[in-house]
């Protein structure tokens, strides 16, 4: 299953929202909307500076991480972008796959 990571930026209705319910409550909602598209939380960190948390997990594929996405967005309570990664095992198989590539002139 492909994995995500998630840096998250509170708007203002999101801060006042963490505030209210606390750290635990919005781990647990973020758990059960990442579940609810067949996918799973491996970590959660609350931070400060421009990002306020950062959410790593997997979820089925593209799709269900865009509709995580576009559900995000569209509640307006925070501003939500999405990482795909990668393992290095999957980087060795980037860097054996042939490529054709000219660089600009």
């Amino acid at each position: 299953m492909p994995k995500y990571m998630w840096r998250v930026s509170y708007l203002q209705e999101g801060a006042t929202g963490l505030l209210a319910q606390g750290g635990s409550a919005r781990q647990a909602a973020i758990t059960e909307m990442v579940e609810s598209v067949g996918g799973q939380v491996e970590a959660c960190y609350f931070a400060f500076g421009e990002d306020d948390l950062f959410v790593i997990g997997d979820v089925p594929d593209d799709v269900a991480a865009a509709a995580l996405a576009i559900r995000t967005a569209a509640a307006g309570a925070a501003v939500s972008h999405t990482v795909g990664l990668l393992t290095p095992a999957q980087i060795d198989e980037a860097v054996a796959l042939e490529v054709t590539y000219r660089p600009p002139a």
